[in-house]
């Protein structure tokens, strides 16, 4: 099928073209002299997806348009009364350096198409053109259009200093500057309408991130989660895309599945980690395409939900153990977002523990407890791998077996077991997750090993003497014991 100049009476009406969602979005200016290539080339991409064109036949129009519209790509005729196309070309070059222009033209003449693209054209089509051909070109240029928009978005909101939309954020509690660093992140990459992978350990807060991209991507649908571990194919088909009447048995009627109820919104995969392969190339597909099938249909649905999914796993090492798909990956990751787990967040302990106390006394109808200034040296020694859905369940223990005065810290420690925090946050755990003590010089002997944890104990738990005996695995009477021969034998005590 070749594009071109429509016989009359022969245009098919708006109606008999279905509108297509194009995942870059953006606007379209067509400027051509004739109006019946106009309203052809605007119905050809409206059903390829790209529901918004605007057509201008008048040539000295396009730059007072361009100053108060924002579009995404033009495609520009050469031949026009007025104002050439070859001289708007070049006064679109200067006042829009970024807008990609693509010039589409009877005129097969070789000399005239290096003229244009040493203008900087993004493209030369000739006239008749064949319709995949010129919408496969002004996809390639609204891509390129929304890439550098989002460069320009990124750039902007990670040289500010503050976070623009903090409302958006106001479910996540830090004073961490690197979460902050992410908060801007996310604000740069939310309104592209591309996917986002988050990824992050267990009870980090992946989904307050996949809602606050939700929010701030200012789309109108809604936002609808789901979470596909241990999820079977046939499971994960009739729940992302549903079924048709008599599908299966027991399918008595047709069921929307969860991505037409997130059209217009946002689509949160959790754990994607576990998905069965069958699973991860449909999922592929929908990104993709924009398309998926329904169980017993025959004919794709189209999707206009944004795709946001996360993890707890390493991605890149399940790929290379062949458990997902390389090309989902790269598709997915196309924004990454990484949250840092609570013990590298170690400012935020004292701000998170306050508020999960606070929150706890709220929902058991209690007074707040008045806290022990030691509880907050206890956390600062436990690793978190929990991470805040942890230190949450922690606090909510805590309030429920409180009666009155100060609050315990045995249900804490009852919590936290004998769980060893490891010597150093970022260094890589040995075997069974725990970091080994490095010894200096020669091998130690038994005592001197004794006064080093002892002495180490001390350090972690700020001189607290009933933390460091809990982090050494000993009763408090013990440890005083060791400290009061330790004492007498002339040595220091931490």
């Amino acid at each position: 099928m070749t594009f071109r100049k429509p016989k009359a009476g022969s245009m098919p009406s708006t109606a008999e073209i279905p509108e297509r969602p194009f995942a870059g979005g953006g606007v379209v200016l067509l400027v051509d002299d004739e109006a019946g290539l106009l309203r052809s080339a605007s119905l050809t991409l409206r059903s390829a997806g790209i529901p918004t064109v605007l057509t201008e036949s008048d040539s000295r129009q396009v730059l007072p348009l361009l100053a108060v519209t924002e579009v995404g790509v033009i495609v520009l005729d050469l031949t026009m009364p007025h104002l050439p196309g070859t001289k708007l070309l070049e006064e679109i070059r200067r006042d829009h350096p970024h807008l990609p222009v693509i010039v589409m033209t009877g005129r097969n003449e070789v000399d005239i198409a290096v003229s244009c693209m040493k203008a900087g054209a993004f493209d030369y089509l000739v006239k008749p053109v064949e319709s995949a051909r010129f919408v496969s070109s002004v996809k390639r240029a609204l891509e390129m259009s929304s890439l550098q928009d989002e460069v320009s978005s990124l750039r902007q909101h990670l040289l500010s200093p503050v976070v623009v939309n903090a409302d958006a954020f106001s479910a996540i509690l830090t004073d961490c500057p690197k979460m902050r660093s992410i908060f801007k992140y996310v604000e740069a990459i939310a309104p592209s309408g591309q996917p986002v992978l988050i990824t992050g350990e267990t009870g980090v807060g992946k989904e307050l991130f996949s809602r606050a991209v939700h929010e701030l991507s200012g789309r109108k649908g809604t936002f609808v989660a789901v979470n596909v571990a241990g999820l079977d194919d046939t499971v994960f088909s009739d729940t992302l895309f549903g079924h048709k009447r008599g599908a299966y048995t027991g399918a008595e009627q047709a069921r929307e599945g969860l991505v037409a109820q997130a059209s217009g919104g946002t689509l949160f995969l959790d754990e994607i980690g576990d998905m069965k392969e069958t699973s991860q190339v449909k999922l592929l597909r929908l990104i993709e395409e924009k398309e998926y099938y329904p169980l017993g249909s025959d004919a794709p649905s189209r999707s206009e939900a944004r795709v946001v999914c996360a993890t707890h796993y390493n991605v890149k090492e399940l790929v290379s153990q062949g458990r997902f798909r390389r090309d989902l990956y790269y598709r997915l990751s196309t924004h990454h977002v990484h949250i840092p787990a609570l013990r590298e967040r170690a400012g935020d302990l004292v701000l998170l523990a306050d508020h999960f106390l606070e929150d706890a006394a709220n929902s058991l109808q209690k007074k707040k407890p008045t806290v022990p200034p030691e509880l907050y040296t206890l956390l600062s020694t436990y690793p978190f791998p929990g991470n805040l859905r942890e230190l949450k369940t922690m606090a909510f223990d805590a309030v429920a077996q409180h009666r009155s005065g100060i609050l315990p810290l045995d249900s804490f420690k009852k919590a936290m077991g004998d769980h060893a925090p490891p010597a150093d946050p970022v260094s890589a755990p040995a075997e069974g997750g725990k970091v080994p003590f490095v010894f200096s010089g020669g091998f130690p002997t038994l005592n001197e090993a004794e006064e080093y944890l002892v002495a180490e104990a001390l350090r972690r738990a700020k001189n607290n003497q009933g933390i460091a005996a809990t982090l050494l695995g000993l009763t408090r009477q013990a440890l005083n014991k060791r400290l009061a021969r330790g004492a007498k034998a002339g040595k220091p005590s931490s």
